[in-house]
């Protein structure tokens, strides 16, 4: 087997290993903290934390990994995802699982800045949309099988299933140990501690004045939306239907092929026709629609067909924004896509606590309060977000006035 195969395909079962210890652990949490006899705040607190984490600590492994090579740290995130998830099984009060949710995000942080700056170092120019294809791929795939899996393992013991995942990761860790060869040489890496990157909060502060800047906002409003509906679900799927956690990852599952297939085989052609703009706003609304329509919902059916309508539209949006903001930005690509990335994770932050809160309130706040925000955006696209001139055009308008100079 060609060796740069073979390191991709290391990769490649790392990170489903990764996403699919997250994926696992979104059906069973709700059950979890139900348990311990707290409700909506602290799940989303649970839910929240590992966000946080996630934002504060992987810009600082992908420096570390600069100083110190890739191998190391991408060790250092699997062991540590290993140790999160037996302390998950091991959980008998809520703080333990506070714990284990804050470790997991400080230390599997380090898994996926490693892993593509790993490919960054190893591939070619041309091959290097393929290995980035790769990671999405298998972060993919994780959170696909992932709530499934969780749910169904999870029927019969809430532990069972990150037993499991730490398992799979020490299989990870043996084959990074033990095939996986270092790909950043020594002489290339980055000595001075002045190379260490934590959030950047003030270039985020700064961008939202950039041309991309409402783009930013909306990437935010779009992950905050999301997480109203993710975070909370399992919990009011059991208050409101009594469903298990079997069911809940059905669901899950069911809505993680659904936002697969839309990304992987509707958006390309979508865009062509009718332009990233007309999408957004079109996603938007329908997000907002999803909402209402999910507070409907009366039996299983009608649970699974209203989730899956809300994702479909929801799934149109990410790409639609990325495409925008690498397209738009007048900063470098990597620039303008961590920019992203930190305003969705403010997203995942903000989102998670919110829902969490207006559920001990009322079970139907999460979801009116999801409608709301995505309306919101809607009305903020229409207002600020202007139709890009197409190339072709652009190109035929700057013809008469180069041909007059």
């Amino acid at each position: 087997m060609d060796v740069n195969r073979r390191n991709m395909i290391i990769l490649f079962f790392t990170l489903v290993v990764i996403m699919l210890g997250f994926g696992l652990a979104i059906p069973i949490l709700p059950f979890y903290v139900d348990s311990f006899g707290a409700s909506g705040g602290a799940l989303g607190l649970l839910m929240s934390l590992y966000a946080i984490m996630q934002f504060i600590f992987a810009p600082l492994w992908g420096s570390l990994s600069d100083r110190f090579g890739r191998k190391p740290i991408l060790m250092i995130g699997v062991l540590g995802n290993a140790i999160s998830q037996v302390l998950f099984g091991l959980s008998t009060q809520l703080w333990m699982l506070f714990v284990a949710r804050a470790l997991s995000g400080v230390l599997s942080s380090a898994t996926l800045p490693t892993a593509m700056a790993y490919i960054g170092d190893s591939t070619s120019e041309e091959d290097r949309g393929g290995g980035m294809g790769t990671i999405g791929a298998a972060m993919g795939v994780g959170m696909v099988i992932g709530p499934g899996l969780g749910g169904w393992l999870g029927q019969g013991s809430l532990s069972l299933p990150f037993f499991i995942a730490a398992g799979l990761s020490m299989v990870a860790l043996l084959l990074v140990l033990l095939i996986l060869p270092e790909s950043l040489p020594p002489e290339q890496r980055t000595e001075q501690a002045g190379g260490m990157r934590g959030p950047q909060i003030g270039e985020m502060w700064r961008a939202l004045f950039s041309p991309i800047g409402v783009l930013l906002v909306l990437a935010f409003l779009l992950s905050f939306g999301l997480t109203n509906f993710e975070s909370i679900f399992g919990l009011y799927a059991l208050e409101r239907f009594n469903y298990g956690p079997e069911r809940v990852g059905m669901i899950l599952m069911a809505i993680g092929t659904v936002s697969a297939i839309v990304q992987g085989g509707l958006m390309g052609p979508l865009t062509r026709r009718f332009g990233e703009v007309a999408l957004i706003r079109a996603a938007l609304l329908g997000s907002a629609v999803g909402f209402v329509l999910m507070l409907l919902a009366t039996d299983f059916v009608t649970v699974l067909l209203t989730s899956c309508f809300y994702i479909i539209s929801n799934a149109l949006l990410r790409p639609g924004i990325s495409a925008l903001i690498s397209r738009r930005t007048t900063t470098g690509q990597g620039i303008a896509m961590g920019l992203n990335n930190s305003f969705m994770s403010l997203g995942r932050i903000t989102g998670p606590l919110w829902a969490g809160f207006v559920f001990d309130v009322n079970m139907a706040y999460p979801y009116l309060s999801g409608a709301a925000i995505n309306l919101l955006a809607f009305f903020l696209s229409l207002s600020w977000l202007t139709q890009e001139v197409p190339a072709a055009e652009r190109a035929g308008l700057s013809a008469p006035a180069e041909g007059s100079d």
